[in-house]
C-alpha cells in the first residue's frame, strides 16, 4: 500500500482505472442487454476519459477520505491491526461512496442522452444495487489485487520519495 501522498496518488490512479473500466463496460453491457461484445467495450471506451476524470476528482476529494475515516475510526487500529485488514478495510469502504457518486454520475450522463429529468432519481436509486454488486468484488478481488501488483512492480517499497531529493 502507499506509503506517502506521492505514493498514494499514484496508486489512486491505477486503482481509478481498473474500477472505472470495468464499470464502464458493465454498466453498458447492463444497459444493452448484458451484451459484452466489442460494441459495447467500444461504447464505454468513449464514456470513459470523462468518467475516469469524475472519478478520480470524486476519490480524491471525497471518498478516500470518508473511506479512511469509517475505516480507522469503527474497522481496524494503526499499529494493531494487521496491514492486509487495514487494506481491505479502507478498500470495502471506497466502494460505497464511490457507487453512491458514480452511480449519480451515471443517471446525469444518461440524462444528457435522454433528456427527461424525471429519470435522474429514478436512474439513480436503481443503479446503486447493481453497481455495489458489481463494485465490491471487483474492487477486492480483481482491481485492488491488481492495482497493488503494479503499483509495487512500478514502485518497490521505498522507492517514491515523500520530498524531491535536492542535488
Amino acid at each position: 500500500m502507499p506509503t506517502n501522498k506521492r505514493e498514494s496518488l499514484i496508486f489512486t490512479i491505477i486503482m481509478c482505472f481498473c474500477m472505472v473500466l470495468w464499470m464502464s463496460v458493465y454498466n453498458v453491457a447492463r444497459v444493452h442487454g448484458w451484451d459484452f461484445g466489442p460494441s459495447t467495450v467500444a461504447s464505454a471506451w468513449l464514456g470513459f476519459p470523462l468518467a475516469y476524470l469524475v472519478a478520480m476528482l470524486l476519490d480524491v476529494l471525497i471518498a478516500s477520505r470518508f473511506a479512511k475515516w469509517f475505516a480507522f475510526r469503527f474497522l481496524v487500529t494503526p499499529g494493531v491491526s494487521s496491514p492486509r485488514a487495514i487494506t481491505l478495510a479502507i478498500s470495502g469502504m471506497m466502494v460505497a461512496p464511490m457507487v453512491l457518486l458514480m452511480s449519480l454520475y451515471g443517471a446525469l450522463e444518461a440524462f444528457s442522452h435522454v433528456g427527461n429529468p424525471a429519470m435522474i432519481l429514478p436512474a439513480w436509486i436503481s443503479n446503486i444495487p447493481w453497481n455495489f454488486i458489481a463494485a465490491l468484488p471487483w474492487n477486492l478481488l480483481v482491481a485492488g489485487p491488481i492495482a497493488r501488483w503494479l503499483f509495487r512492480c512500478a514502485f518497490p517499497e521505498g522507492t517514491v520519495l515523500a520530498e524531491p531529493q535536492v542535488s
